[in-house]
């Protein structure tokens, strides 16, 4: 196995140099850089970012964690690339974990993430009073929360404007003549979730239309809790005449639902969702959506997490992105 020792020799420097040329220092001179990289290519020499780790004590690891709740939904992926860019372009690596909306999994991952030494760490909170992600922030480690918020803490994060995004949403059913409208709610201890059905109730009051509880459903963000609440609201013996969905696995369930029992969309039944998907134009109609602006998000919560290694006294910045209305043939 090559060490830092052959490189040296190679490069005939010292294994100072070539441990300065590795931590990026800005004590070697472009033409050693040169010839030290060039050394550990012929050599195939690949630094151990553990050892590198050990050896630095202190300053930048170049390693930023992210934890998603769910890897298989579209928005999440979208989010996770935003911030990957912005990583890279700085020259951070990220490590991504999958919480599925689980404490237990999110603490595991979150030690994971500690034990790695990263420098701060991303991720949309399970509810608004996680108490591992608390301890997160009292033991000092950099948190940029995406998505969702924290009730009780003061901490850089980036949101979607959620509540516009609905009112909108319901705004355009309700000028298109519905008056039934039901409601696919997620769990509503998640800041997202209750901004949402916040917009909802918002837009039925600006018209006079009572919000009648038969008509809102609480899932968990998942698709089979779309397709058992759009079932329960199409049960109703006054169905709704439109639906709209709090986000995009819940409604790729509501549609399920829909298409087994034969019903026309938007003739039968209208549906709006929260969050677009990548195959939402190519579904029949295509999907009526509220589209969230998840690469940017992910993209602001790097940055920001980048500055607060840079400037760790600095106040608590909250970035709040405009979703838009993606008006489809669904409704």
């Amino acid at each position: 196995m090559t060490s830092l020792t052959d490189v040296a020799k190679r490069a005939e420097v010292s294994i100072a140099t070539v441990s300065r040329v590795i931590n990026n220092s800005d004590k070697v001179v472009p033409e050693t850089r040169r010839i030290v990289e060039k050394a550990m290519e012929e050599l195939g020499y690949h630094p151990n970012r553990v050892a590198r780790r050990l050896r630095q004590r202190g300053g930048k690891r170049h390693l930023l964690g992210l934890i998603i709740p769910d890897i298989q939904n579209p928005f999440f992926a979208e989010l996770s690339r935003g911030v990957e860019d912005v990583a890279y372009a700085n020259q951070f690596a990220v490590m991504l974990c999958n919480s599925d909306e689980n404490l237990k999994k999110e603490k595991f991952y979150l030690d994971v993430l500690r034990s790695e030494s990263v420098d701060g760490i991303i991720l949309p909170p399970i509810h608004e009073r996680d108490p591992v992600v608390y301890k997160l922030i009292e033991d000092g480690i950099p948190v940029v929360t995406v998505d969702r918020s924290l009730s009780q803490c003061t901490t850089d994060k980036v949101e979607v404007d959620n509540r516009r995004g609905a009112h909108e949403a319901v705004e355009h059913l309700i000028k298109l003549g519905h008056r039934r409208i039901g409601l696919i709610a997620g769990r509503l201890n998640v800041s997202t979730s209750r901004d949402r059905k916040q917009g909802f109730l918002d837009a039925l009051a600006a018209h006079k239309l009572s919000a009648s509880e038969a008509y809102v459903r609480g899932g968990d963000f998942k698709q089979a809790s779309g397709r058992a609440m759009a079932d329960q609201l199409l049960d109703l013996p006054e169905p709704p005449t439109a639906i709209f969905v709090l986000n995009n696995l819940m409604t790729v369930g509501a549609l399920e639902a829909i298409h087994r029992r034969k019903l026309r969309i938007p003739a039968d039944i209208a549906v709006i969702g929260f969050d677009d998907l990548p195959w939402a134009e190519a579904l029949d109609p295509p999907l009526t959506v509220v589209r969230q602006p998840a690469y940017e998000v992910g993209q602001a919560a790097a940055d920001l997490l980048l500055k607060r290694l840079q400037e760790p006294k600095r106040a608590a910045t909250h970035l709040l992105l405009l979703p838009k209305l993606i008006i489809r043939n669904s409704c």
